[in-house]
């Protein structure tokens, strides 16, 4: 029996929904502070927060785990900025409780869902794993917080984890059963999607005069299906052994602008995407990339939705059916 912390959020959901199409048996916990009940699907869920850690001792006392999926974070780079004890408070003192739980009922694995936050400005693009970890934020802080954590965990306890650093996730469950849903919302092509549902007006688009090609921000887009088989490989490297405490660096390997994004949505969707530009963010690279050679290399992994039409398509269809 697997545990998925955070398997009512965005990303948590499709991995225990691929790992039930697989046949293994999933006890989500969640807090539903932002995640969705709905998005638990067959899963066993127990509603619960990290922090309290009795709550924590009572789920594992109650299931035999050979392992965790950890997903459980808040992970909105702005308000880390403006609720920085919030954030050290959520999530780390919420993953130090899972590890001590993890280690007196002796569950040696984790999967841990890290972030490219960790590398802040990166030196060179495309990044690989071994950058400079140097992040620009409280959200990136605590999640490289956390990897260095499972390092010292390794040493001196033998927990064993594979650390997973996402660039931008996107896209839905091409069956439906799962996909996007934040409040607030503050990714790119959710957004852009409202405009499209009519929910919004108009998209804004901070900074047009970067050096890229057409002077937007440059990102990289992995579809959250991807990911979820990243997680399931992840999970089966450590279940035979092979891994000790790992970082995958997982992203498309290549980029697209928000010009770009959004002329694949205004494809897809056949509406218009009215833009107001603005300034620049405070903060926001020109350019992110990642090189998942690593994860292809040594986890097998394979992407299957790497076509941003087909990322947008997704997410377009599960909106929709969720407007």
């Amino acid at each position: 029996m697997l545990l998925v912390t955070g398997g009512a959020g965005y990303i948590g959901s499709h991995v225990a929904l691929e790992l039930r199409r697989l046949g293994r048996d999933v006890v989500i916990f969640d807090d539903l502070s932002r995640g969705h009940r709905d998005l638990a699907g067959d899963s066993v869920l127990e509603v619960g927060d990290l922090k309290d850690i009795s709550r924590v001792r009572e789920v594992f006392a109650r299931y035999t785990f050979d392992g965790v999926l950890h997903f459980a974070a808040k992970s909105l780079v702005g308000e880390s900025m403006a609720e920085p004890l919030d954030y050290y408070r959520n999530n780390l003192v919420g993953t130090t409780n899972l590890l001590a739980v993890m280690k007196e009922h002796g569950v040696g694995r984790l999967v841990f869902s890290s972030t490219a936050a960790v590398y802040g400005e990166p030196e060179t693009v495309p990044i690989v794993e071994n950058a400079p970890k140097k992040p620009t934020n409280v959200y990136g802080d605590t999640k490289w917080f956390i990897e260095t954590m499972l390092q010292n965990l390794n040493r001196a306890y033998g927990l064993r984890s594979v650390s997973l650093r996402y660039f931008n996730a996107a896209g839905a469950d091409p069956g439906g059963s799962v996909g996007e849903d934040h409040t607030p919302e503050t990714h790119l092509i959710p957004i852009a999607l409202d405009v499209a549902l009519g929910k919004r007006e108009k998209l804004m688009l901070y900074g047009s005069d970067y050096p890229t090609p057409d002077g937007t921000c440059v990102r990289d887009y992995v579809h959250v299906s991807d990911l979820a088989q990243a997680h399931v490989l992840a999970l089966e490297r450590l279940e035979v052994g092979k891994a000790e405490c790992e970082a995958y660096n997982l992203g498309n390997g290549k980029g697209f602008s928000v010009l770009e994004v959004l002329e694949a949505v205004r494809r897809i969707t056949g509406c218009p995407i009215p833009v107001e530009s603005a300034a620049r963010r405070a903060g926001d690279p020109a350019v992110l990339v990642a090189s998942s050679g690593l994860a292809e290399n040594v986890l097998g992994w394979k992407q299957e939705f790497a076509d941003i039409d087909v990322i947008v398509k997704t997410a377009w269809e599960w909106h929709k059916a969720r407007a």
